[in-house]
């Protein structure tokens, strides 16, 4: 059996044009962490960061079940990682496998596997279909926002919010809707990839604000990283962003993270419009671009790993507003034998450094 200082398996491992915290979270361990083995947790067999040989990339990755496969599939297809790999601690990064995790969070205990989560309940009030109530509880403005099971329902809410308006899954995807003709294809689209019901939201205009962190489950907040972003994909997601500091904006995060006590990793989506921030969306995980914090001096995956492992964590500076990123993409080489054998056998296992090595030569 494989064991190192440190195993951890990572989720979300797509760094495309729409990416995965994945990569990004695994950079930011090694940087503290540089022995690390990493093991990737897959759902494709072409997901890129599964062909990294930098410091994003992973040991050896497995092909996981969809989460909609339920929890004891999940379980079983760890148990049998486990036959090859230790495994110290489990970072998930997609929001639709959380669920799953908090249901085994004692079958997890038994295996000595750490993980940090929310509570179920905590997880529950920050959904998209109850961001209204957690907005009037901590006095956070959020858009109007309708659960529609079905296209009739849809369109009931559509001419209610008025258009445009905004088509969202309820764990991913969210489109721009202009018109009551466009409205049926985005819901198709939506329910087809993600299932129902969707979310019919306000559209709001207005600046857009980022707000990653990391909560002790307590009420409070080992360190944070505010920014506004700069570029966005045609998804939506930060392509650029800038570090900013907005007391208002801090004290609605805090706000938020007493009332839910959020134990872990979060993201924090706000809108700027005439003078107010509304709240959009949060999610229980970091984003993809959480390694732009860590090379500044502050490293929240990392801070995650110690607070599993030691149970607290010393708070992470502010880091000074005007620092920024920008996303950049790069060609990754790989042979297709790589493709077929993860395909075939559901695993793919190298040692970073002979491959290096090999490279390099």
């Amino acid at each position: 059996m494989l064991r190192k200082p440190l195993t951890l398996a990572v989720s979300g491992l797509h760094r495309g044009n729409n990416p995965q915290p994945g990569p990004a979270v695994i950079q930011s361990i090694r940087r503290r962490y540089p022995e690390a083995c990493v093991i990737g947790l897959s759902y494709d067999p072409l997901e890129s960061g599964i062909y990294s040989f930098g410091p994003d990339g992973v040991e050896a990755a497995y092909l996981m079940p969809y989460p909609g496969a339920g929890p004891e599939a999940l379980l079983k297809r760890i148990d049998e990682i486990r036959e090859n790999h230790h495994i110290d601690l489990i970072v998930p990064c997609l929001d639709s496998e959380i669920p799953n995790y908090i249901t085994l969070a004692k079958e997890f205990r038994s295996r000595k596997i750490l993980l940090s989560l929310p509570r179920p309940q905590s997880f529950e009030r920050r959904l998209k279909d109850q961001m209204g109530r957690l907005g009037k509880k901590t006095g956070v403005l959020v858009p109007s926002t309708f659960v529609a099971p079905d296209l009739a329902s849809a369109y009931y809410w559509g001419s209610f919010v008025g258009y445009p308006l905004i088509l969202k899954g309820k764990h991913y995807e969210a489109r721009r809707v202009g018109s009551p003709a466009a409205l049926a294809e985005a819901f198709y689209s939506i329910t087809a990839a993600w299932g129902g019901p969707v979310l019919v939201q306000e559209f709001v205009v207005g600046i857009e604000y980022d707000v990653i962190g990391l909560g002790d489950g307590k009420g409070g907040i080992v360190g944070s990283c505010s920014i506004r972003k700069l570029l966005l994909t045609e998804a939506g997601k930060a392509f650029s962003g800038i570090v900013v500091a907005d007391p208002e904006l801090d004290a609605q995060v805090a706000r938020i993270i007493v009332e839910l006590k959020w134990n872990g990793p979060f993201e924090l989506e706000f809108i700027w419009r005439v003078g107010e921030f509304m709240l959009i969306e949060m999610n229980p995980r970091f984003p993809a671009w959480c390694d732009f914090p860590s090379q500044i001096g502050c490293n929240l995956p990392a801070a995650l790993v110690e607070q599993m492992m030691v149970g607290t964590t010393t708070p992470l500076r502010m880091i000074e507003p005007g620092r920024m990123f920008i996303r950049h993409s790069v060609d990754l080489v790989g042979d297709i034998s790589d493709v077929a054998e993860l395909s075939m056998t559901g695993a793919i296992s190298r040692e970073l450094n002979s491959v290096r090595s090999e490279i390099a030569r």
